[in-house]
């Protein structure tokens, strides 16, 4: 009986080993980025437009089963967007445009379809990602100066550090070579925290949000 079920733990180890298997890659990702805004109608806050961000680094597939990997990784994403709102001291409407990079790790589930064509298979990939703000600007400068004010603060301390965002998306892989993968996709990555640490902290402007918002194009090799 013992050696019965060594022999069966020692099936399953060598099958466990077998089907685990690590993919690891690099990918760029020009993106369009926006902030979804809200707030109190005494502030009026608004998303003006987007901006193109660039982001990119390494990613990581660990395959438990054939067609389905964990995936990890660490990139540099670019976010942010325009936003304006009514100032009651300078009784206009500002504009404020936000640069933000973050250091991402994204935390998700890939789910490969089987061969639709020669060496080219589909995945879909959901789960979220953990970030950090590492550097920001503030209408191009590292430094602004508040209209409302006069006061002048650094740009990336207008916003919190952490952040986390739920990401949805889809692409596909084509096999070049016997370890080699070209990857293209798109993907949708849902800010979740209010990053904004400025107007509710030294404006005093109770009930305003801004979240991150981000539309993908990842391209990526795998070796």
């Amino acid at each position: 009986m013992k050696k019965t079920l060594l022999s069966l733990l020692a099936v399953a180890a060598t099958a466990g080993t077998a089907s685990a298997q690590v993919e690891i890659g690099l990918k760029i990702s020009p993106s369009i980025t926006n902030l979804r805004v809200d707030s109190p109608t005494q502030y009026a806050f608004q998303n003006e437009s987007s901006k193109a961000s660039l982001g990119g680094g390494v990613i990581v597939d660990y395959f438990f089963g054939q067609n389905y990997a964990f995936s990890t990784g660490l990139l540099l994403a670019g976010k942010g967007g325009t936003i304006n709102y009514y100032d009651e001291n300078t009784k206009v409407r500002e504009k404020l445009k936000y640069g933000i990079q973050y250091l991402e790790i994204p935390v998700t589930i890939k789910l490969f379809t089987n061969d639709v064509a020669t060496d080219t298979k589909l995945y879909f990939q959901v789960g979220g990602a953990v970030d950090a703000a590492i550097a920001g600007k503030l209408n191009g400068n590292k430094f602004y100066t508040d209209p409302g004010t006069g006061a002048e603060t650094k740009a990336a301390k207008h916003v919190i550090v952490p952040d986390a965002a739920l990401i949805a998306g889809f692409g596909a892989e084509y096999q070049l070579g016997q370890s080699t993968k070209l990857m293209a996709g798109i993907s949708y990555h849902r800010g979740l925290f209010n990053i904004d640490r400025y107007f509710d902290s030294t404006r005093k402007f109770k009930s305003v949000t801004l979240k991150n918002n981000e539309f993908a194009l990842d391209l990526g090799l795998k070796f």
